[in-house]
């Protein structure tokens, strides 16, 4: 291929792509998140979700990962109780530069009106304003990001209660 070949090709996936801003709401239907305000992050490889009190455990059919998932920054409720199957401890280097492990899980992601799996991180994002961080490799080939913009793919909803969930 050219490089004319490879500009044009670059152009018509850049009109068929969406275009979203640096920050949206997402959804985390198998986690039973209606709506979470995520931080769209290209310098950032994977994908972060806030969590508390992880617990790794062994059963018959592999390992598990236990969390608290408080989607909501600064609020108590709702508390979700999630277990999921642990897919991969990684070393990932944070923000302030220091490496640590992390459980990573996997889950569907809603944006708009897509929805895919992505790979989460679970890490304690309480000094972060937002609870949900997408990263690069859960956005390849799907969004074109704008980071001038917010919110391109809809305002949020009137905020309303959302019940505890025990388990997702």
């Amino acid at each position: 291929m050219t490089g004319k070949d490879n500009t044009a090709a670059a152009r018509a996936a850049e009109k068929s792509a969406r275009v979203i801003g640096w920050r949206e709401w997402a959804s985390l239907p198998d986690l039973s998140v209606s709506r979470i305000n995520a931080k769209i992050d290209t310098g950032a490889k994977t994908s972060a979700i806030h969590a508390s009190r992880i617990d790794v455990a062994k059963a018959d059919d592999g390992y598990w990962v236990e969390f608290l998932l408080h989607p909501h920054r600064g609020r108590k409720v709702p508390e979700i109780r999630c277990r999921l199957p642990l897919v991969d401890k990684r070393s990932v280097r944070s923000s302030n530069g220091r490496a640590e492990e992390r459980m990573v899980i996997n889950t569907p992601l809603q944006l708009g009106g897509e929805i895919w799996p992505v790979e989460l991180t679970l890490a304690n994002r309480d000094a972060m304003e937002y609870r949900l961080l997408i990263g690069r490799d859960a956005l390849a080939d799907r969004f074109l990001v704008r980071p001038d913009a917010s919110y391109l793919l809809g305002k949020r909803n009137r905020m309303r209660h959302e019940p505890s969930v025990k388990e997702a």
